[in-house]
């Protein structure tokens, strides 16, 4: 029975080819949720605060 020799270059080949396949791997570590809340409305009486104006009329939905 005959041994199969492998010389030393392809022993080096063998390990930089193994240890680049191995560098490209990439672990993710999430930070950015994904469970955002809906954006709330303000109340008209806020909006009207904010804007400085007297009424809150245009900002309460349904009226006119």
């Amino acid at each position: 029975m005959r041994k199969f020799k492998i010389s030393s270059f392809v022993k080096q080949f063998i390990m930089i080819v193994f240890a680049f396949t191995l560098s490209n791997c990439t672990v993710g570590i999430g930070t950015a949720h994904h469970n955002h809340a809906p954006a709330k409305k303000v109340p008209p009486g806020q909006a009207k605060k904010m804007t400085g104006q007297k009424s809150a009329k245009n900002y309460a939905p349904g009226h006119n």
